[in-house]
């Protein structure tokens, strides 16, 4: 139930990513229509990084499940809602209302996994939730590429699943809420000395991988079109190459991280990603576009893992939905200013040069976890990272 709850994340935003020209011709008359089509797909991440750590001490105060099958319901409604309201001011606030109901549940979530499961058993389970995100991302993208070609409404149907997992998450999560006392007596690694600083530290490289690996989604349907190749099946198909291969080297994560070490494994996934914006940066056609989003997506899928597995092992038990608040607000910051950051930078230098930057700032990325990990203790080790 765990791994079906992660999925919604992948709902949450990139759904919609190969409708956005249509959305944009359909309200061209709309000031600003370019910037608030592509802030559609990152709006919600502004509502999860302003409430994400509120959410998180909301779960560790009052219960994980019932926030997650809350979060849920509320998820279903949020993003069917593009189905039906007929301006873009409305669908964008029922954007910002899935942002609520993403922080609600990726909190709670998080916060479960680190209740139900520690040390190597944990970073397992955080790469098979990366596999499972993308592997469901690449399922739903497909589709969502070819409804977008009947309308651009349609993909937001597929938001309705949501309306299904609420009676799973009640019927299958445990009855029992698992709310860990202040103070309890804390698990092995966890509660580090210093644990706020690392989750700070992790936090801000994650928002910052964020915003450069979403100018994928939010850029690439506009690249296309520049190409000559305007369909939302094209685009539908670079994002669906990306997670496909997110997914499988999300499924490695545990063998790549005792291969790679804590510090390795972040690093290698970063210069991965490096290799596949510069590709990006000379992709002139479709074929090249999916290469090259493959390759981003396999760092990715061992980059993303790192994230919250570091958090909730250098955390304290109490602190654990504080803790994946925190770095979840990281990353969905990083998703919204994504498209604010770089319009202004293809603007000036074109798609090209952006990819290229991208690729630069990730290489110095990956050195800079190689220092902020090298030396950390062998408790935070042993959580994973």
């Amino acid at each position: 139930m765990l791994l079906l709850a992660a999925t919604l994340t992948v709902l949450s935003n990139a759904m919609i990513s190969p409708a956005l020209p249509s959305i944009e011709a359909d309200f061209a008359d709309v000031p600003n229509a370019d910037l608030l089509a592509r802030l559609l797909l990152t709006a919600p991440s502004l509502v999860v990084a302003l409430l994400a750590p509120l959410a998180g001490g909301a779960a560790d105060r009052f219960g994980r499940i019932r926030q997650m099958l809350l979060g849920t319901l509320l998820f279903a409604l949020a993003g069917t809602a593009g189905l039906w309201l007929e301006d873009l001011t409305s669908i964008l606030a029922s954007r910002l209302l899935l942002g609520v109901a993403v922080a609600m549940v990726m909190t709670a979530q998080s916060a479960l996994i680190g209740d139900f499961y520690s040390g190597p058993v944990r970073a397992r389970f955080m790469g098979y939730q990366m596999s499972a995100v993308n592997f469901s991302g690449f399922l739903f993208i497909t589709l969502a590429g070819f409804l977008a070609t009947l309308s651009w409404r349609a993909p937001f149907a597929i938001y309705g699943l949501a309306f299904l997992f609420v009676p799973l998450f009640w019927a299958l999560l445990p009855k029992r809420e698992i709310v860990p006392e202040k103070d309890a007596a804390p698990q092995a690694g966890e509660g580090l000395p210093g644990w706020q600083l690392m989750v700070g530290a992790i936090s801000v490289l994650s928002g910052l991988t964020f915003v450069l690996f979403y100018v994928l989604p939010t850029q690439v349907p506009y690249y296309l079109a520049e190409l000559g190749d305007p369909s939302p099946v094209s685009a539908g198909r670079v994002m669906a190459s990306m997670m496909l291969c997110a997914g499988i080297s999300a499924m490695v994560y545990g063998p790549a991280r005792d291969a790679l070490g804590r510090a390795g494994t972040p690093a290698a996934g970063m210069t991965v990603m490096a290799l596949g914006f510069w590709l990006l940066h000379d992709a002139q056609s479709l074929r090249y576009l999916m290469l090259a989003a493959a390759v981003v997506g396999t760092g990715l899928g061992l980059v993303i893992p790192c994230f919250i597995n570091i958090a909730l092992g250098a955390a304290p038990p109490h602190r654990r939905g504080m803790a994946s608040g925190v770095v979840t607000t990281s990353i969905f910051l990083g998703q919204f200013l994504s498209p604010v950051v770089s319009l202004p930078v293809i603007a000036r230098f074109g798609y090209a040069d952006a990819f290229a930057a991208a690729s630069l700032l990730l290489l110095a990325m990956a050195a800079s976890m190689l220092v902020l990990l090298r030396e950390r203790p062998r408790a935070l080790a042993r959580e994973g990272g």
